[in-house]
């Protein structure tokens, strides 16, 4: 980007031309005095920073940069006030989720400095938004292809890695993790078992109990993903989490037997939606068992199997994944 957009917003010219002064040169600045002019201003042009006073006659500028984070929630919010309010700096921040607060009369270099960094910051959360772009096209494509054969492989697993996809971002979601590691656990859940394409259908079409040489190989398909994927750069945080989503919060998972908060925290959200669609899954060899039947079982395993924090966002957002599976047995009829 060769010049970032800022919209200054002050009610007095004076405050606004010398804000203008300030920064002119390094970026593209549009000016007004009017708030209400300001949000038409916003819908005809594309923002990175929006630059408001705080009392002006109009609208105040908590409301207005409220108005600005509805309408435009990735552009960033600067709030000028000459109050040392604390109630002013509170609303600012719940509810216009402002960048930063600046203290008028402001500093010209400091003030330099604060918008240097708001626009870092946005261009750091754009390039992060656009690798999450990039990697859904990407997985939209070849990747999706190689997912549907291993759903094509075992008719028992078919979406298997859909719904599971579908409970892990929700569970993300309740943890409040961001918009860029959600969609890694997103990418994380579609993949995680991408390996299994590598393990005999002999093994996977067995009625009876695997022997210990059987098991052995069904957790190579952890081997086999890394593989499968460690080539394509844009997925190196994704693999990280595909490759340790059968550790235990106790340290007897596999393949390297960490524990707690070693295991990064896709994996451990991966686990428990694996753990819950097995339970749940119909098998020849095991009859569906309840979803709430299903839950209980995982919240023994807070402690042992399952991060107890990731359990708790599990329980807490039950109903939605309730409704997620009712959904797609109403998709399946």
């Amino acid at each position: 980007m060769d010049k970032y957009n800022i919209l200054l917003v002050d009610d007095e010219a004076d405050n606004l031309a010398l804000l203008y002064r300030t920064l002119r040169g390094s970026y593209n600045l549009e000016k007004t005095t009017s708030p209400l002019q300001a949000l038409e201003m916003l819908k005809e042009k594309d923002f990175e920073l929006v630059i408001s006073d705080h009392k002006m006659p109009e609208m105040d500028g908590v409301e207005f940069l409220k108005r600005v984070q509805l309408m435009k929630p990735q552009v960033m919010r600067i709030l000028l006030t000459a109050y040392s309010d604390a109630n002013i700096l509170i609303d600012a921040i719940n509810y216009a989720k402002i960048y930063r607060y600046v203290k008028k009369p402001f500093n010209p270099e400091e003030l330099q400095l604060i918008v240097s960094s708001a626009l870092e910051y946005y261009q750091l959360k754009y390039d992060n938004d656009k690798l999450i772009n990039d990697l859904k096209e990407l997985f939209s494509g070849t990747i999706k292809a190689i997912m549907e054969a291993l759903d094509a492989k075992d008719s028992y697993t078919s979406g298997r890695s859909r719904r599971i996809t579908y409970y892990s971002i929700l569970i993300a979601k309740q943890l409040g993790l961001s918009t860029i590691d959600i969609g890694k656990v997103e990418l994380a859940g579609m993949l995680h078992d991408i390996g299994m394409i590598g393990v005999s259908d002999e093994i996977l079409y067995k009625v009876d109990s695997l022997t210990q040489e059987e098991y052995d190989e069904i957790k190579k398909h952890i081997t086999y993903s890394v593989k499968i994927l460690e080539d394509i750069k844009q997925l190196k945080d994704v693999v990280e989490i595909i490759k340790y989503h059968h550790e235990k919060y106790d340290g007897t998972g596999y393949p390297f037997g960490i524990k707690g908060e070693d295991i990064p925290i896709g994996s451990r959200i991966i686990a428990i939606a694996d753990a819950f669609d097995s339970i749940i899954s119909n098998r020849i060899y095991r009859n569906q068992t309840s979803h709430e039947q299903a839950l209980e079982e995982i919240k023994k395993g807070a402690g042992t199997q399952f991060d107890p924090v990731v359990v708790k966002a599990f329980e807490d957002c039950f109903v939605s994944i309730g409704s997620v599976i009712n959904e797609e047995n109403v998709g399946q009829d």
